[in-house]
């Protein structure tokens, strides 16, 4: 049906944005290439220094909106980022606010909105806002625990992208990690969502505890039949700042991240998607900048490629990070004039200004300083470079050598 047709494209400063269905991917293309598809760059095209250059300035709008729609949850994971509860707030948005934020969103030229919580699945209108993003040519994409609400879910899976079900590990690690036993019912939803679609995947919050067994999870999400594996890094927001010094991942385990992933991928052959908080952990291994760049593998793009918004809606730079950093509180219904204050997302838009080691990285533009989320809870500085990157460890300073004192 028509109404089901996703925006096609969307010019910008460099050239453009083209949105493919088949396969399903944002593809960035330059000036020459933008006109030929039918893209009109009009007073975005006036300044010739931008011409080509992806990341001169942020991008005229996000490319994904990270919506949290509830708060409500009754699972209780112990690093919870949002520090969800079962007790509803009476500030919460419900259906209309959301989707008048969606015609905001879709006004702006957004392609996708990732739709979360607290536990969404729960929401009787979560169907109702879905098919409001569709009619406005926008992609709703779904993550949900799969504890709660799958029906729910099932009755609405065509009107979603993707559908991504939590799983933090098997079994004992997931109880290890989210404090419960979920992992049957969590799999049993992967079953029920995957014969009703094919895109179907499984996310997994990468702990110190279930690192090693990714490859497992890969296999599982062979046997299952899933789309993809999508892996975040462990990020110190909600509960997740208590439980962030045990469940963070070692600096070997960071080191490990990358052939650990592609060994499982290559092996299953199942497409993993990363988050962007691990682009430091990519470039340790020195991969080549051109194919990154035509990969569009960015670091923190936090108010740039991407913008969350709280239960409440307020605007976020990204689902970790607190709303009004850098400026006021802003209603996602007013993102619109926001976008273009640049004080807003000041700490994640200031990457250009970053010290060394990261100013004479060859990938700080591709990494852009790494995780900002981390930094402002390490380091108390939301625009210092990531102190997890694997150059930023390297490169500090040494610590004092202890003396080894006789044992009297």
């Amino acid at each position: 049906m028509a109404w089901w047709r996703p925006r096609p494209h969307r010019a910008e400063a460099f050239g453009g944005i083209v949105q493919l269905e088949r396969p399903r991917a944002l593809v960035f293309v330059d000036r020459a290439l933008a006109e030929r598809h039918g893209i009109d760059g009009g007073a975005r095209w006036v300044d010739e220094a931008t011409d080509g250059v992806i990341g001169a300035q942020p991008l005229a709008a996000p490319l994904e909106a990270h919506l949290q729609l509830t708060n409500q949850c009754a699972a209780g994971c112990t690093g919870c980022y949002t520090g969800a509860s079962p007790q509803v707030r009476d500030d919460e948005w419900g259906a209309q606010e959301w989707k008048r934020a969606l015609d905001v969103l879709a006004d702006m030229g957004v392609f996708h909105v990732a739709l979360g919580g607290g536990e969404s699945a729960i929401l009787p209108w979560l169907g109702e806002v879905a098919a409001h993003a569709r009619r406005r040519g926008l992609v709703p994409n779904l993550t949900t625990s799969g504890l709660e609400g799958l029906q729910n879910v099932l009755d609405h899976a065509p009107l979603f992208g993707q559908i991504n079900v939590s799983l933090d590990g098997l079994r004992d690690t997931y109880r290890a990690v989210r404090g419960f036993d979920g992992f049957d019912r969590a799999v049993a939803a992967l079953r029920a969502l995957r014969r009703r679609k094919r895109e179907v995947g499984i996310n997994v919050v990468v702990t110190r505890k279930n690192f090693a067994e990714l490859p497992q999870i890969f296999a599982l999400a062979k046997r299952l039949r899933l789309a993809e594996v999508e892996l975040l890094r462990f990020k110190p927001s909600g509960r997740g700042s208590a439980a962030y010094a045990e469940m963070a991942c070692t600096q070997a385990q960071h080191r490990l991240f990358l052939p650990t992933i592609l060994a499982a991928a290559k092996r299953h052959r199942i497409r993993v998607k990363v988050d962007c908080s691990y682009v430091p952990m990519l470039t340790h291994h020195q991969p080549s900048r051109e194919m990154l760049a035509q990969l569009c593998v960015y670091g923190c793009t936090a108010g740039d490629f991407l913008v969350g918004a709280k239960a409440q809606g307020w605007v976020s730079a990204c689902s970790f990070a607190p709303p009004g950093l850098g400026g006021e509180k802003v209603s996602l219904h007013d993102l619109g004039a926001a976008w273009a204050d640049p004080a807003q997302f000041a700490p994640f838009r200031r990457w250009r200004d970053l010290p060394d080691p990261c100013r004479t990285c060859t990938y700080v533009d591709l990494c852009r300083g790494g995780c900002k989320v981390v930094s402002g809870h390490t380091l108390r500085d939301w625009s210092a470079p990531d102190p997890e990157c694997p150059r930023v460890v390297d490169c500090a300073p040494a610590a004092p050598a202890r003396r080894h004192l006789p044992v009297v």
